[in-house]
């Protein structure tokens, strides 16, 4: 047990499960660059965090708690907090934008992958590594799918209870089901290509804000949604990926158990060329 300082960086779009405390991925890193995944994290905590309801404000919030290491998850990175109510938790500066994300940018590029083959061997045993900001040399494709519009049957009575969401609200506010799944492909320093799900809480709030605003049509809403991640992210950003494993894929030791966490979005930065 020990307190540590964390920076959040990743809070995944909520999603049901048998184990309740696996509902909402929080993830982020500590001073000196290392991943940290925190859970169980309430969807209502994260809402709360900074009183204002939404949940992207608490990115890039540095926090400090009493944390407990994990030890039937066998994912060196996971751990929970030592009091589910966060008693012990205080809330620290947000990190700004300024000077092109320049303070983000020292806490969470400091170890970077980019090398398909490299964090794929890492991910294995012993080291385990579940957690990691992944660099691609390109990003070649955004791909939008049709999914179920309703969580699945056994999932149904999870949504009922309320507690284990949000207290006294409907949690069916609080967690729509997405209809599409989004992903990126992308290449690594050697062309190798990867096609990953993005299921950080962004995109789905992305999605449900553009679904607002074109007065319930889906078409142009997915548009928009395409527009900032095919268009606005590949051609003006500098794309960093962070990639979290799902605990069964890992434990499963599937191909690539790596999903798309976060994304990591600074402007590029255009050298000056020398004469």
């Amino acid at each position: 047990m020990a307190r540590k300082k964390v920076l959040i960086t990743v809070t995944t779009y909520p999603l049901p499960s048998r184990s309740y405390d696996e509902l909402v991925c929080t993830a982020g890193v500590l001073e000196n660059g290392e991943w940290i995944r925190i859970y169980p994290v309430p969807l209502s905590f994260l809402l709360d965090l900074k009183g204002t309801g939404k949940v992207n404000n608490v990115k890039y919030t540095w926090i400090e708690l009493e944390l407990n290491r994990r030890t039937e998850d066998f994912r060196p990175e996971s751990f929970s907090p030592k009091h589910y109510d966060f008693r012990d938790l205080e809330i620290g500066k947000r990190l700004d934008t300024e000077s092109n994300w320049a303070s983000r940018k020292e806490i969470c590029l400091t170890n970077v992958y980019t090398n398909k083959a490299k964090l794929l061997k890492d991910s294995e045993a012993p080291t385990n590594v579940s957690l990691a900001t992944f660099k691609p040399s390109k990003i070649v494709g955004f791909k939008i799918e049709n999914d179920a519009r309703e969580w699945k049957n056994e999932w149904l009575e999870l949504r009922k209870q309320g507690d284990l969401f949000s207290g006294d609200k409907s949690p069916e506010m609080l967690i729509p089901k997405l209809p599409f799944k989004f992903s990126y492909t992308f290449l690594d320093d050697e062309g190798v290509s990867s096609t990953l799900m993005i299921e950080d809480w962004e995109i789905g709030a992305l999605y449900w804000n553009c679904l607002r605003g074109a007065d319930g049509n889906e078409d142009i809403a997915l548009e928009k949604v395409r527009e900032q991640y095919e268009h606005n992210f590949t051609k003006e950003k500098d794309i960093y990926l962070f990639l979290g494993t799902t605990k069964e894929w890992h434990m499963r030791r599937a191909t690539n158990p790596f999903v798309i966490i976060g994304v990591f979005y600074p402007k590029k930065e255009v050298q000056a060329k020398l004469f």
